[in-house]
């Protein structure tokens, strides 16, 4: 018996042909087997790691593999053939931008289908691999010009409104990711064609089956990052949206991605009239329903606030609401969890918090009112560098009922409809260590004597090395 991962590349490219032509098979059998090995084939590795069958090997024969694969599903039983739809998906894959000359009939014929089982949705593993098909050819044509997207959403928008209108709720969230994937395409502001789809968006409806939440947050916040006056202008039914979220143990997370997205793109003086009840509504839900993931969270999103408003700024946020809070924060929330925060992106942004905290907020200079926190949010902050992540949950985390949870089988994410992040902080934890240790010695030389004697007096040995390793390799010293 030989494997197929272990026969040459030369067999491949002889076989590739006769299964090609295998599609046209009328039995079911032969071309479902003939769809099926082709897809296979294109997930080989050769010893390098690389596809052992490549887009340019496929020049000669790409357009008659589509052609045939796409007659295939004209067969009898087969117009839902998961294994032809399977392959379909994958030789674009394959092909990325070599498509470009076909996509206008590929873009049509997935369309055709679209409308068609959009009736009477029944088989998901074929409707999952449509629109993962869908999602690469959006890919793959607008890799190099962004502008061809007008092509699939003159062609996909008439059956997306036609799923949204008849509440074709298996398809939603699959119509939720392509439209944002076509969204965050655009340059510039909001395309009237979406403009008037986001009022309804907003619907509390659509908020209340599970299987959309991901798909519509990640929506709204390409509307957020797109920005014009129609969300500045409908920004209460964004934060009713953030409130919905924010009070769900398994949603919490998708609130604060909202939240921040919001915070770093909509003006200080849009939100200045939103901020203290925003902050008001994370505490109470901190006080009525503490867990792990939601104090994650929260400790990266007061971080993020610190690095896009500025540290007092915090601080002026949470005194408002009750003097002597943000002392609170530090002593039962940073130096007590920071430790817990993961993700490298995430700890970063910490860290980055919590420097602006230690160096910049009046409250912590040596008169200040939360001074004497000073030397241990220090030691919080290296501790994130140097020790490994808490992940030990509290003990009543740990006997949390099933049944309490929230749950939907109702969300398939696409693959191929993978969202870019924006680089919400540029470096890394490295560069994180460089800019603590310079905005230390700037802060020491602005308090001679005071924080030098501070950190020698205050940190544990172990994080006092620690810092002296930041402060040589940034060239800096304490006065």
């Amino acid at each position: 018996m030989t494997f197929r991962n272990m026969l040459p590349q030369d067999v491949w490219q002889q076989v590739i042909p006769k299964l090609i032509g295998l599609l046209r098979a009328e039995s079911y059998v032969v071309h479902s087997y003939s769809a099926h090995c082709i897809e296979r084939i294109f997930t080989l590795k050769a010893g390098n790691g690389l596809p052992l069958v490549t887009k340019e090997s496929l020049d000669s024969c790409a357009e008659t593999l589509l052609s045939n694969l796409f007659s295939a599903m004209t067969h009898k039983g087969s117009e839902e053939n998961e294994y032809i739809m399977k392959s379909i998906m994958r030789t674009m894959s394959l092909l990325q931008e070599k498509i470009i000359p076909v996509v206008q009939v590929v873009v049509s014929a997935l369309t055709e289908k679209l409308m068609l089982v959009a009736k009477n949705p029944s088989k998901p593993h074929f409707n999952h691999y449509l629109f993962e098909s869908i999602c690469i050819c959006i890919r793959n044509a607008c890799k190099t010009d962004n502008s061809r997207v007008s092509v699939f959403e003159e062609n996909l928008f008439p059956p997306f409104t036609e799923i949204l209108q008849q509440d074709v709720t298996e398809f939603i969230p699959y119509v939720f990711q392509i439209l944002s994937l076509m969204l965050e395409m655009h340059e510039g502001t909001i395309p009237e064609s979406y403009a008037g789809l986001y009022t309804f968006l907003l619907a509390p409806v659509l908020w209340e089956r599970m299987g959309n939440i991901p798909p519509l947050v990640r929506l709204l916040r390409a509307y957020v990052e797109k920005g014009g006056d129609q969300i500045l202008g409908k920004l209460e039914g964004l934060l009713g949206i953030f409130q919905k979220l924010i009070a769900s143990k398994t949603n919490d997370n998708h609130g604060f991605d909202l939240l921040s997205t919001i915070i770093q793109k909509v003006p200080q003086e849009q939100m200045s009239s939103y901020t203290k009840q925003i902050f008001m509504l994370l505490f109470q839900r901190l006080t009525s329903s503490k867990t792990t993931k939601f104090v994650k969270g929260l400790l990266t999103f007061f971080s993020f606030y610190c690095v896009m408003c500025g540290a007092q700024r915090l601080v002026d946020v949470v005194e408002s609401i009750q003097p002597k809070m943000f002392g609170m924060v530090i002593e039962r929330l940073y130096i007590l969890d920071v430790q817990k925060v993961s993700g490298c992106t995430q700890r970063k942004i910490c860290a980055l918090g919590l420097t602006k905290i230690l160096t910049e907020v009046k409250q912590m200079a040596p008169s200040g009112e939360f001074a004497h926190l000073w030397v241990q949010l220090l030691q919080a902050l290296i501790g994130l560098f140097e020790l490994p992540e808490d992940d030990e949950l509290p003990a009543g985390e740990h006997f949390i009922e099933v049944d309490d949870t929230e749950y939907s089988g109702a969300y398939s994410q696409l693959a191929f409809a993978g969202r870019k992040e924006n680089v919400l902080v540029e470096g890394d934890l490295q560069m994180a260590k460089h800019n603590l240790a310079k905005q230390l010695a700037a802060l020491s030389a602005s308090h001679p004597g005071h924080f030098s004697v501070t950190i020698q007096n205050g940190l544990q040995s172990d994080a006092l090395k620690f810092l002296q390793g930041y402060l040589a390799q940034a060239n800096c010293q304490l006065c």
